[in-house]
């Protein structure tokens, strides 16, 4: 029996299609061993050594594993071909006491006299699980990479000594409870920093002038707006009429003016099909055009490479290999015709920093497999069929021809009555070919001008000089975010969503009503504490170096106990000195007219790790806190609460900002609920009816056996 270890579930069921019955297909489901959670684990003074534990999860599936290795001619290990799956490897071998085919160690951690004389494994890896791909890892079997688990070992261990040694001081110098990350601070500072940007900024006033005029020569006669570009052949800039005087002053002087076609500018224009997504791309696009946060398209895109749907999903490369550009070209020649694909293959090559060209971009594994055979075949899930119809958009349009449009710039003329010359701009454009837009749909704005020849006299319709002001830098959202990151080098394609989580987690930072990114109060208190004390933990361009050290360590050019020895050094010691340098931030409570509802005393604002709260002065002897929510409720339906008959339903927030429902009568009825009531009523038995998490309306009564199920919409 030939055994193969995964580290998933789903990624096990869709191998086992594939490799029949002489294999054994097991998950490890995910890691097996880590660093333990209530102590630091790391021995700084032994070349940084990790002292991995089984998780809790992990003992019952090694347990099993045991079982099955024993019994296995062949063990195969194929997690995930990244250094997080080089790392699960790394651990189901020693957990396991597999024998390595070579004896080269992996640093800080060799492998024991009895891992040593167990049975051999094989680490295989795929970027796409389908039959050709598999067929061809079985043939090249691997010992595991020792360069790839130590730079995941750097990693781990390099966050593990930021965190558990910086979060120590930020609860003696701010709150308990606080936590501080090597990666996850650098991205909360970019977000602070945008924000007292936009709190500083002046806004400038400046003034258009826009004329709205008619062709006189060819039918059909059309109005148009054309701008004023120049002043005595002087270009105008932006700012280049500052104030409402000398916009009248313009259109006084314009009160008489005769208008004129100077030049008519025709050409083709030609819009390239954008790149195959990358995982920073994808998330951007999945934020764009859903509002899919990075977590959730991250999730559902392992989901469909694990069914077989899509290649590996965690990558910066742009590369496509020669099969699946051929395989490409025949679909599109096949179903749009032979001028939709340009007869050679567009290749692309990344821009991001240390990216790994020997993955491929993220694609379709079939080309062919069009988005509505994706969701008969597997009956994908909504949130499924949406990203895949994403990626197979992209792919398929990555190698089709350039949309083409017609583009016609019109020059008017116009002299004022002290002779300044005036010249009005016009621009339009017309599709004349869609190529690629016919698979990957984008905005444009097609603006249609009237035929107009040179020396030709308008007719003047109006003159409208419009008062603007500049606007301030806007917030990041999930999508810039994740652009900015990728452009400064601050993490990688698999951290970047797990970043974005874990801030909003910490309530480091929060969401506006435009779903924008903003730093809450404290956030900002932490950030501040760190740019003036700690500022190379937030450094962008040290963030960047580190993991482009990580990068060096991947790759055997760098040691990874020297790159944790000279970052520690420093560290400690600046760390040692701020313990008394740094006085605690001022935390002084407010006093308040509002009443505790348990012992009568008027409560107090105090600062937790989740912002301001109320809190009973008395504490400990009386421990009431609550959330400082707006007096209005978010949310509120016209159903009285189903316990106490006399309050409504409303939204509220948990100490952790989590949502949910309560009655408005807290905190003399305590009846709550996690599902968003909709503000009907159940047809059957009158109870509320909510939509939960997965998007299903059903009957809050658990005995009510009603329930109407959310349909999703197929695939276009």
């Amino acid at each position: 029996m030939k055994l193969v270890i995964v580290e998933s579930p789903t990624k096990a069921k869709t191998l086992q299609k594939f490799l029949g019955s002489d294999y054994k297909i097991l998950s490890s489901y995910g890691h097996v061993r880590d660093l333990p959670k209530t102590v630091f684990g790391v021995d700084v003074e032994h070349d940084f050594a990790p002292k991995y534990n089984i998780t809790a999860k992990g003992k019952s599936t090694i347990k099993e594993l045991k079982a099955q290795v024993a019994k296995a001619d062949n063990i195969l290990i194929s997690t995930d071909p990244d250094r997080e799956g080089e790392a699960i490897a790394w651990h189901l071998v020693e957990a396991l006491k597999l024998d390595k085919p070579e004896t080269k160690k992996v640093e800080g951690k060799p492998p024991s006299a009895k891992a040593m004389a167990g049975k051999k494994y094989q680490r295989i890896e795929f970027h796409e699980i389908t039959k050709s791909a598999i067929e061809e890892a079985l043939k090249n079997p691997r010992e595991i990479d020792v360069n790839l688990v130590n730079a995941q070992q750097a990693r781990r261990v390099l966050d593990r000594i930021v965190g558990y040694k910086l979060s120590p001081f930020l609860w003696k110098k701010i709150v308990k409870g606080l936590s501080a990350g090597r990666v996850q601070s650098v991205a909360v500072r970019l977000i602070a920093d945008r924000e007292r940007e936009i709190e500083a900024f002046n806004p400038e006033e400046y003034w258009e002038v826009v004329a709205t005029l008619k062709n006189t020569k060819n039918e059909p006669r059309q109005e148009f707006l054309a701008r004023l570009a120049k002043v005595n052949d002087e270009t105008l800039d932006k700012l280049g009429i500052k104030d409402e005087s000398q916009a009248i002053a313009i259109e006084q002087n314009l009160a008489n003016a005769a208008y004129k076609i100077a030049a008519v500018e025709k050409k083709e224009t030609r819009k390239n099909p954008l790149p195959p997504f990358t995982t920073s791309t994808l998330q951007q696009a999945a934020w764009q055009k859903f509002k899919m946060t990075g977590k959730a398209a991250m999730m559902t895109a392992q989901q469909l490479y694990e069914m077989g749907l899509i290649t590996y999903h965690r990558t910066d490369s742009l590369n496509l290999s020669v099969q699946s550009l051929t395989a490409a070209k025949d679909f599109i020649t096949k179903n749009y015709g032979t001028q939709y694909h340009p007869g050679n293959f567009n290749t692309y090559k990344t821009k991001a920093k240390g990216a790994q060209e020997a993955h491929e971009a993220i694609r379709p594994a079939y080309p062919d497999q069009t988005p509505e055979m994706a969701l008969a075949d597997k009956n994908l899930t909504r949130p499924q069929a949406k990203l895949y119809e994403l990626i197979w958009q992209r792919f398929v349009a990555s190698q089709m021809t350039p949309a083409i449009f017609d583009s016609l710039s019109i020059h008017i003329s116009a002299v004022g009555n002290d002779r300044t010359d005036y010249d009005f701009k016009a621009s339009g454009q017309t599709l004349k070919f869609n190529g690629y837009l016919k698979v990957y749909p984008s905005k444009f704005e097609q603006i249609e001008l009237p035929q107009m020849e040179n020396g030709e006299p308008l007719e003047f319709i109006k003159l409208d000089p419009s008062q603007h002001f500049t606007k301030p830098p806007a917030r990041y959202n999930e999508a810039t975010l994740i652009k900015a990151m990728e452009a400064h080098g601050i993490g990688r394609p698999s951290t970047y969503a797990p970043i974005i989580s874990t801030i909003q987690t910490r309530n480091y930072i929060e969401k506006d009503e435009k779903k924008s990114l903003k730093p809450t109060e404290i956030g900002l208190m932490v950030n501040d504490l760190l740019v003036a004390h700690f500022p190379q933990i937030v450094d962008i361009g040290f963030t960047a170096k580190m993991e482009e050290e990580f990068d060096q360590i991947a790759e055997g050019k760098a040691e990874w106990v020297k790159v944790l020895r000279d970052f520690y050094g420093p560290f400690k010691e600046n760390l040692d000195a701020k313990y008394t340098q740094v006085e605690k931030q001022s935390q002084t409570s407010q006093p308040t007219d509002k009443v505790c509802p348990k012992c009568g005393t008027n409560l107090i604002i105090k600062m937790g790790r989740f912002g301001k709260f109320y809190a009973c002065p008395k504490f400990p002897e009386c421990k009431h806190t609550e959330n400082m929510e707006p007096e209005k409720p978010a949310f509120e339906v016209e159903i009285p609460c189903p316990k106490c008959k006399t309050g409504h339903i409303v939204e509220k927030r948990t100490k952790k900002r989590k949502i949910f429902y309560g009655c408005s009568a807290y905190p003399d009825c305590d009846f709550a609920l996690w599902d968003k009531p909709t503000g009907a009523k159940c047809e059957q038995c009158g109870a509320m009816m909510i939509e939960t998490k997965r998007k299903q309306v059903k009957c809050s009564n658990k005995e009510c056996e009603k329930s109407v199920k959310f349909k999703a919409k197929s695939a276009k």
